[in-house]
């Protein structure tokens, strides 16, 4: 079993409870949560978890702290059986590492192992607008409802449960307990980052004091990767088929064989055309993504094939290399369970000790200390 080097725990600067506020306050901090729901397919390796790698190495001036956190609170609003989420927890922190997260150089935990983000979401909520989380599209998105839907309409909501349409309350509160200068998301997200602002100002505003950063979005540059089988809808592992998506534990000979039979069109030549062309310019994105260009780039240095035979050769070839490590180490990080419950167990030490301070100046501010 590998040990978790403790030394450099992610925490870049030691502080104490008397100057730790005013700090962070002023030093850059990212913060994202994802949640456990089973091994990550390469929408998810693209959107969010490659980009988490990154920020993650990035020189210690850019980010006092990079933060991750695997967001099983969230998980329950849609839950799965009690063994089943145990089991996506750790498929999470293996998928999370293999990415190239390094816990040595951030705070990676579990949500629910940071009392602080249940307690915080309380006194957010008494902060929030029933007409603003009624605007939100979340909830409609997951209850399967029109975007006009309302909360009030009882015949169309009459399934929803007060987490799902509160959850971007407590994802406000997974933001704003770290003092996140920086949050990186997709821009089906930047609505709940709109939120958070709205109740980290309107806090501060009631109380006549600065106890909430108001976040930033750090948006992630890569495009949304859709079904390879339905090229105009997103890569969903909830899609009955599964040759609609890739996984990172797929082989290479699994990717190039989804690949070989996605959905692209009868045209010969390889151009990049999102509206008229959506399969090939779904590779097209997937690849280039990969391979850090942009989707026109990638697409000029195939004008050369005459069919998509020999395109979706090359796509397949770049997907499963860049994917091979990935793969191998996730599946090397699953069979070291005490090392990944070491992962969380220290990272949930260095959240609870920023959580709980942020949560003691709240207190004090509407005070219940």
């Amino acid at each position: 079993m590998r040990r978790l080097k403790t030394h450099a725990c992610g925490l870049r600067r030691q502080f104490s409870a008397s100057t730790r506020r005013d700090v962070q306050k002023s030093a850059p901090v990212v913060f994202s949560g994802i949640q456990p729901t089973g091994v990550a397919h390469i929408g998810n390796y693209l959107g969010a978890l490659r980009a988490w790698g990154k920020l993650c190495n990035s020189p210690p001036q850019k980010f006092e702290h990079t933060i991750f956190s695997i967001v099983d609170l969230h998980a329950l609003t849609v839950p799965p059986s009690a063994d089943k989420l145990r089991e996506y927890k750790k498929i999470a922190v293996a998928t999370i590492i293999a990415s190239g997260v390094d816990p040595a150089k951030c705070i990676l935990f579990a949500q629910s192992d940071v009392p602080a983000h249940a307690e915080l979401c309380w006194i957010l909520s008494c902060f929030s607008d029933f007409g603003y989380l009624n605007r939100m599209t979340q909830w409609k998105s997951k209850s399967k409802v029109s975007n006009n839907a309302s909360a009030l309409d009882e015949d169309a909501t009459k399934d929803l449960k007060l987490g799902l349409f509160s959850y971007p309350v407590l994802q406000a509160a997974d933001i704003l307990l770290y003092m996140a200068t920086h949050v990186p998301v997709g821009e089906d997200q930047t609505q709940h980052l709109e939120l958070t602002r709205h109740i980290a100002n309107k806090f501060n505003h009631t109380y006549k004091q600065n106890v909430f950063v108001s976040p930033m979005t750090l948006l992630t540059p890569t495009p949304r990767v859709m079904s390879l089988k339905m090229p105009t809808k997103k890569m969903s592992k909830s899609d009955p088929s599964g040759q609609s998506r890739i996984m990172i534990s797929d082989t290479a000979d699994e990717i190039r064989s989804k690949i070989n039979k996605s959905v692209t069109d009868n045209f010969r030549t390889v151009t990049y055309e999102p509206e008229s062309r959506p399969g090939v310019a779904n590779l097209i994105s997937i690849a280039a993504g990969l391979q850090d260009t942009t989707p026109e780039k990638f697409a000029e240095s195939c004008t050369h094939f005459d069919g998509l035979r020999d395109f979706k050769l090359l796509v397949g070839d770049v997907i499963a290399d860049k994917l091979e490590p990935v793969r191998t180490e996730y599946e090397r990080l699953m069979a070291e369970d005490a090392y990944l419950k070491e992962v969380l167990k220290d990272g949930a030490r260095k959240a609870n000790a920023i959580a709980t301070q942020t949560l003691e100046d709240v207190k004090k501010a509407v005070g219940i200390l």
